[in-house]
This record gives C-alpha cells, sequence and structure tokens, in this order.
C-alpha cells in the first residue's frame, strides 16, 4: 500500500492515509491516455456547419426550359448542384457522429495512470475535510488554498458530496475548480496541474473502483 499525507484545511499535517496501488501506483502509457483523451473529446464535438442537398434547397419545381430546341444543355432543376445557389454535394451536415469507442477498462486505466503520475509527482493533496463557516472569497484564498502546498497552480478540488460554502468561497477564483467526486473527469485532471481531494472522497474513489 502507498501512504500520503493529510492535511488540515490550516495546511497543517494531521496523519497519513494509505492509497489503494491499483490506482495511485500505475505507470504512465501516454498512448492510452491521449486514446481516451481523444474519445472524450470527439464526443463533446458538436457539428455546427450544414450544408443543404439539392432535396433540401427551396424552389426548382419547374423545369428551368424545354428538354430540346434551345440549343442549351439539358436541366431538370435549378437545385442542382452544378447550379449557382443549388444544392451542395458531400458538404458537411449537422448529423455527423464523432463519437469514438474505448473499452472501459481502458478508460478507468487512463484515469488511474493520471491519479498515479500526480502522486509521482508531488501533485496531490489530501486533506481532512473543508468546514466553511464564512463564505468569502478572500477568507478561502488566504487562510485556506494558500496554506497548502498548491504553490499557486491550477488546482481542481475533489469533495465527497456538495458544499454551498466550498463552491460559493471558490466560484470566483479562476485558477480553482471545485466539483464532486463522482464527477471526476480526466480531462480536468490534465487541465489542473495540482490535486486537492478530501478523505471522504478519496474513501468514495476506492470504493467505487473496487466495485467496477
Amino acid at each position: 500500500m502507498l501512504k500520503i499525507g493529510v492535511y488540515n484545511q490550516s495546511g497543517e499535517a494531521t496523519g497519513e492515509v494509505n492509497l489503494s496501488q491499483e490506482i495511485f501506483g500505475l505507470k504512465p502509457n501516454p498512448d492510452i491516455v491521449r486514446q481516451v483523451v481523444e474519445m472524450k473529446l470527439a464526443g463533446l464535438r458538436k457539428p455546427i456547419a450544414h450544408t443543404k442537398t439539392k432535396g433540401e434547397v427551396r424552389g426548382g419545381g419547374k423545369k428551368p426550359w424545354k428538354q430540346k430546341g434551345t440549343g442549351r444543355a439539358r436541366a431538370g432543376s435549378i437545385r442542382s448542384p452544378l447550379w449557382k445557389g443549388g444544392g451542395v454535394t458531400f458538404g458537411p451536415r449537422s448529423n455527423v457522429n464523432f463519437t469514438k469507442k474505448v473499452n472501459k477498462k481502458m478508460e478507468r486505466k487512463a484515469l488511474f495512470m493520471v491519479l498515479s503520475d500526480k502522486l509521482s509527482n508531488n501533485k496531490l493533496v489530501v486533506v481532512d475535510k473543508f468546514i466553511i463557516k464564512n463564505i468569502k472569497t478572500k477568507d478561502f484564498l488566504n487562510n485556506i488554498i494558500k496554506k497548502l502546498p498548491s504553490n499557486g497552480e491550477k488546482t481542481l478540488i475533489l469533495n465527497d458530496k456538495y458544499s454551498k460554502g466550498l463552491f460559493f468561497s471558490a466560484r470566483n477564483l479562476p485558477l480553482l475548480k471545485i466539483n464532486r467526486i463522482n464527477n471526476i473527469s480526466l480531462i480536468d485532471l490534465l487541465n489542473y496541474s495540482f490535486l486537492i481531494i478530501t478523505k471522504g472522497a478519496l474513501k468514495v474513489l476506492e470504493e467505487t473502483y473496487k466495485k467496477a
């Protein structure tokens, strides 16, 4: 079992906690992480560009001119892709499906690798719990965040449950993000260089993936 120190919200060491080797003891494999990140980002893509086919362009119900005798090429409809203002052939459509598939085992492994990387690079801090009595951003920043060893880096805080005091105290701090452990995101873990996790959230994390 791996061990890590536990701090209170004032930045004082209060003890140690054991970490699961399966979750926090993996060697990183950038290729696995990349594939899962690509899958996550592909799922977020929303196709915006949309061109109309000749069947969707308005008008063109009447044949422009008769078939023979005009000296011009045959034309059946002004909606033809050959005409200006006509339909578009093979243009971008809004019903494109960008999603990619990655099996759950690989997705879970990528998450564990990123958590392991946080631990090995001293970018992980375990806090006993957060007790916010006075909802003030300035107090939260000076009395809690600056006393924890995050060194002013972009920090993700994972709690085991929603805390109104924690959320409203931190929401205006651009380098901080608060989330519940149930909504843990690989993208967030990569975007935020430092991770603060409560003991309660750590327990939920390990219990959740032991069942998986």
